[in-house]
């Protein structure tokens, strides 16, 4: 896969934004409800290089991109969060969790505006732009709706452990040390291998993408763009 200059250069910035700001809205809602944590490691910062994790926002996705994976994926570091430090731990473990897909929910509808603007760009830069819109736009949505699975320790899997009952919330976060493992192996792994017998297993990338496009649609619908 030939991957030019261009295409980097209107991947960059989207990329960096979507992450940098996902994670800085966990380490600021933290904050706010009481947990230091974050806060005292300089993770409440739009600084691309507080949030960055060599392996999981550069290599893999590479990796993915030139192996011809069907559903590409990755992860910055994780912000700390100390939940004892929490007033109510299971419930603001919830606003902590879900702060960081509303953010790039956010980032698409701000994105999805600017599109509004581009008759003011200078003519020779406005294809540019308009590419690094639309790829902020796809990036966050799909980044959204992937950070909202419910398998910890993705952000829906940490929502589901703060909503479900305790029966239920225990099992479930009990699995978070093995989530990427059970990641790898629903995106990856099982597609790979039906595709060795002639079988179509790539249910959950296929769910992803349609919901991505919901997002994506709704997005350019409540900001006049459809």
């Amino acid at each position: 896969m030939n991957v030019s200059l261009y295409d980097l250069s209107v991947w960059v910035l989207p990329v960096l934004i979507a992450i940098t700001f996902h994670e800085a809205a966990h380490a600021f809602v933290a904050h706010r409800l009481g947990d230091n944590t974050a806060w005292q490691l300089g993770r409440v910062s739009f600084n691309p290089i507080q949030h960055i994790d060599p392996f999981g926002t550069v290599v893999l996705p590479a990796m993915l991109l030139f192996a011809h994976s069907p559903f590409l994926f990755g992860y910055a570091k994780p912000v700390p969060v100390n939940y004892r430090n929490l007033a109510n731990p299971r419930l603001d473990m919830v606003w902590v969790a879900v702060a960081g897909p509303l953010t790039n929910i956010l980032l698409a509808l701000i994105a999805a505006l600017a599109i509004h603007a581009l008759p003011w760009a200078p003519a020779g830069s406005a294809r540019w732009i308009l590419d690094n819109i639309e790829n902020a736009i796809q990036l966050n949505a799909a980044l959204a709706v992937f950070n909202m699975m419910p398998i910890p320790p993705l952000d829906g899997g940490r929502v589901a452990v703060g909503l479900l009952p305790p029966p239920l919330a225990l099992p479930l976060a009990r699995l978070e040390p093995f989530g990427m493992l059970i990641l790898i192996g629903l995106l990856i792994l099982l597609p790979l291998a039906g595709s060795q017998f002639g079988l179509n297993l790539d249910v959950i990338s296929a769910i992803l993408r349609t919901l991505t496009g919901y997002v994506i649609q709704a997005v350019l619908i409540l900001t006049g763009n459809a």
